[in-house]
């Protein structure tokens, strides 16, 4: 069987599927399918039933290793999602071979996150997980971090059996708004995990505290690490120096992602040090983002000239336009006033490690009690008991 034939996809054709009736025409091919290892269910919309039937069929699909549920439920009423949610993910509990969950660009939320919070924390197989764009907010993102906690639990005990497990290797968790008040769970979350390769957490509204908190008492133990991009956070000049020290013993880093960070002007000094220390040397991408706008030069400042001869060669080097004067804003630059040194000071105080984890703690207990509507179903009460007599 040739690989095309072990991948069904239903992805983009934009389809509204209510029911069980709605839904099976189009995965007949599917239902057909001995042999299925990829389900590309991702832009389309299902109702309740449409899962139910899904879940059903992709139930008895043994060899199934990735499951693509992005952005299934657009317009979905907010007590339809959780329902729905718990059918497909009960279904593929039990699936011994899928390693790769996708649910990007759904609207879980607080009040809709139950199915997926108990999944989690039970399916052994997982490796690589992919939340993008969920709109966690601080007090989902504890409850996602402690359930993959608790699944390092579940892997340890399978592993004691003698099962193959795999370790958790990919965690994208992007523009949830976690926050510091999620970042205490999220540290030991990746403390347990520490085999993960891929950790991407951008514009998530973490500031220094959290970030020093999530590299000094959870990712520095991540020796295995080859990507981390947490871009648009807050550093400043604590988080990069929680980096610079966590970055030494990330030996297998390919690629780092810290762009539109504010580490500073001392911070990114501390950066560019440890990466020259020579511990990195598999190194091939750096996303640091070179901002020139807000600083005051010269018209014919000789370092602003030798840059503007450095660029142009880059672009005759790569034969196109990759980079633009606009980008630069060099324009403008002659017009600023002249910057103070504020960036560089190191806002956070110095807190030490047992200060910083009482504030985070304390956040974390604020975003806990952050107010939630409650669901009449009764398939959200029920789940964690269904997952806990089906799972492996």
């Amino acid at each position: 069987m040739s690989p095309s034939t072990k991948v069904f996809s239903l992805e983009g054709k934009g389809l509204k599927l209510d029911t069980a009736e709605d839904i099976e025409p189009h995965i007949k091919a599917l239902n057909d399918m001995e042999d299925v290892e990829e389900v590309k269910i991702l832009g389309n919309t299902l109702g309740v039933g449409a899962c139910k039937r899904l879940g059903e069929v992709l139930a008895t699909k043994q060899n199934l290793k990735i499951a693509n549920f992005a952005d299934i439920f657009t317009g979905r009423l907010l007590n339809e999602i959780p329902e729905a949610l718990s059918s497909l993910l009960t279904s593929i509990l039990n699936l011994p071979k899928l390693n790769t969950i996708d649910l990007s660009d759904n609207a879980f939320g607080i009040n809709t996150h139950a199915p997926l919070v108990a999944f989690l924390a039970e399916h052994v197989p997982l490796q690589h997980l992919y939340l993008n764009n969920n709109g966690l907010g601080p007090h989902c993102g504890i409850l996602i971090a402690n359930s993959l906690s608790k699944l390092h639990e579940k892997k340890e005990e399978a592993k004691k059996e003698g099962k193959e497990v795999p370790d958790l290797e990919t965690v994208i968790c992007g523009r949830n708004r976690l926050e510091n008040g999620s970042m205490v769970a999220w540290a030991k979350a990746y403390r347990l995990h520490n085999k993960v390769k891929l950790v991407k957490m951008v514009q998530n509204g973490i500031r220094p505290e959290g970030i020093c908190h999530l590299l000094t008492s959870g990712l520095n133990q991540a020796t295995e690490l080859e990507v981390f991009n947490l871009q648009d956070n807050t550093f400043t000049l604590s988080g990069a120096k929680a980096l610079a020290k966590a970055i030494i013993g990330w030996e297998n880093l390919r690629e780092l992602g810290v762009g539109d960070c504010l580490l500073t002007g001392k911070g990114g000094l501390l950066l560019s040090e440890a990466l020259a220390k020579g511990s990195n040397k598999k190194l091939e991408t750096l996303r640091l983002q070179l901002e020139l706008n807000g600083n005051k030069f010269a018209e014919q400042d000789p370092a602003i000239l030798a840059l503007e001869s450095l660029l142009d060669g880059r672009k005759e080097e790569f034969g196109g336009d990759i980079v633009h004067e606009d980008d630069w804003g060099l324009d403008e630059l002659d017009e600023l006033d002249d910057d103070s040194d504020d960036e560089d000071e190191d806002d956070e105080g110095g807190l030490e490690p047992e200060e910083l984890a009482e504030k985070l703690l304390k956040e974390a207990e604020e975003a806990m009690e952050e107010p939630t509507v409650q669901l009449k179903d009764k398939v959200v009460d029920q789940l964690a008991e269904k997952l806990e007599k089906t799972s492996i």
